[in-house]
């Protein structure tokens, strides 16, 4: 991105079109270079529709995007600042490295080195050791789940980091805020991880577009590369993730995701025609990891594996069913059967998830609240053991149920989202100015203490949003295949 052009964008220098050599950054802006303007880059989060759980184990899932999303923030430094920043206020983390003391010999051996295109399906444990001294001294005060939290985001990034650049990399802060509550089942992490993707191969320029005329072949191509070391950050925070948020989370819309061999890339089958289904997301507030609960379906698979394995094909069965209705011939998402038969769907889908022991009282209790009114069809989303769940409204449900649902959910203290799926994936926005339709000139440009102090989820949106709550807004790209 360090580039200035207006022939638009190609695979060799990385830049953006629309960018102009006239452009000067505001005399205000001292900590950016001239020829590096400070950009964005932005992820939906997501919920799996139906098959989590099942999909970490070969199965088939359907997730979806969401207008819920993370936004980064990359300012480059001038060239005597040797350090990178990385500044988290949603999860109160702030910490800088000095890039030259980072254990480049390590990550840079010919046996270690791996390239933009490379395929990374495990974590090195060699690289893992040596970034650990430089991951013990992030948040010292911290503790618990606020420690972990933090040190998992560190990690992530710092792999990123060593793994994709080199000691002649920019000094630069790396400011991060979302819209998504974290440890919702609602692919915060994944979110988090493709905003850390593209911003790093856009910077050292691996990445074309996004623009409006590239082909649907070249965006895949780039789509799939941010995907491959967002799942690579994914691994640092979960472990053994599925790679279905991260997946979800770079290409938008919804797919049908399935991986049975982790030593080969998943297979991926993009649902362009995915319905906008109404959906109320409801979160627990119930905190929960997602490695737990993860294993614990591994633990009873392995004393119980028949009976497990039986369970898994039911959930597998119940995504086939949906996928081969959302995509046949007289699909019509306005035929109030069909919202019926995806509803119906869900809830045996959490049936199954209940049997594998991954829901919690403050799941069943959203459950049942839903039920009582009759408004719609509620499943957990994600991992489970606390998180989020999904409700598909019915088409027929009254506002008069819908506003007693409201009451009833806030008196209990659950967060409500009224949200849409099937949005765009990742997005850019370079340099980082944001203009209303028909503003000829000027518009609001971002700065790190403007993104940094925007207040809650409403703050971030208003002053960065995708769609920020108006109908349209220049500036942000987003790679479409």
């Amino acid at each position: 991105m360090a580039s200035s052009n207006t022939k638009g964008t190609n695979a060799t220098n990385g830049t953006l079109k629309g960018q102009s050599k006239s452009s000067k950054p505001r005399m205000e802006r001292k900590i950016s270079s001239p020829m590096n303007p400070a950009f964005m880059t932005s992820a939906p989060g997501k919920v799996i529709v139906y098959g989590e759980h099942a999909v970490v184990h070969g199965k088939a899932a359907i997730a979806a995007a969401i207008s819920l999303r993370s936004y980064l923030l990359v300012t480059t430094l001038s060239k005597s600042q040797r350090t990178i920043s990385l500044r988290f206020p949603d999860i109160g983390l702030s910490h800088t490295w000095d890039i030259d003391a980072l254990p480049w010999s390590t990550f840079s051996h010919p046996s270690k080195k791996k390239m933009y295109y490379d395929l990374v399906t495990t974590l090195d444990p060699d690289l893992v050791k040596a970034m650990q001294p430089h991951l013990s001294d992030v948040s010292p005060e911290a503790t618990g789940e606020h420690k972990k939290i933090r040190q998992a985001a560190a990690s992530a990034f710092l792999y990123l980091f060593l793994s994709l650049g080199n000691q002649t990399f920019p000094g630069s802060i790396y400011a991060l805020r979302s819209t998504l509550p974290i440890g919702a089942g609602l692919g915060s992490s994944a979110s988090i991880s493709v905003c850390l993707s593209s911003a790093l191969l856009l910077q050292i320029r691996t990445l074309a577009g996004p623009h409006p005329d590239q082909p649907s072949e070249e965006a895949e191509l780039q789509i799939e590369r941010i995907n491959r070391w967002a799942f690579v950050a994914e691994m640092c925070i979960h472990g053994n993730p599925s790679g279905v948020d991260n997946t979800v989370s770079s290409g938008g819309k919804a797919v049908l995701f399935k991986r049975e061999d982790y030593t080969r890339a998943p297979k991926v089958t993009p649902l362009r025609k995915f319905p906008e289904l109404p959906m109320l997301l409801v979160n627990t507030k119930q905190a929960r990891s997602t490695a737990t609960e993860v294993a614990k379906v591994g633990a009873l698979k392995g004393s119980l594996p028949v009976i497990t394995e039986a369970i898994l094909n039911t959930i597998d069965a119940v995504t086939e069913a949906a996928y081969k209705l959302i995509t046949s011939a007289t699909f019509n998402q306005k035929d109030p059967h069909t919202a019926e038969t995806l509803g119906k769907l869900m809830g045996v889908n959490h049936g199954q998830l209940v049997s594998l022991g991954v829901s919690h009282p403050r799941l069943e209790r959203i459950r049942e609240l839903v039920d009582l009114v009759g408004v719609g069809w509620t499943k957990l989303t994600g991992a489970g053991g606390g998180g989020s769940t999904i409700t598909l409204l019915r088409p027929d449900a009254s506002p008069k149920a819908l506003k007693e649902l409201e009451g009833k959910l806030d008196a209990e203290d659950f967060e409500r989202f009224e949200t849409t799926l099937g949005g765009d994936g990742v997005g850019v926005l370079w340099p980082a100015v944001l203009r209303d339709e028909g503003e000829e000139e000027g518009g609001v440009e971002i700065d790190q203490q403007k993104f940094l102090e925007a207040e809650g989820e409403t703050g971030v949106e208003s002053l960065v949003g995708v769609g920020a709550g108006r109908e349209k807004r220049e500036g942000w790209k987003f790679w479409r295949i």
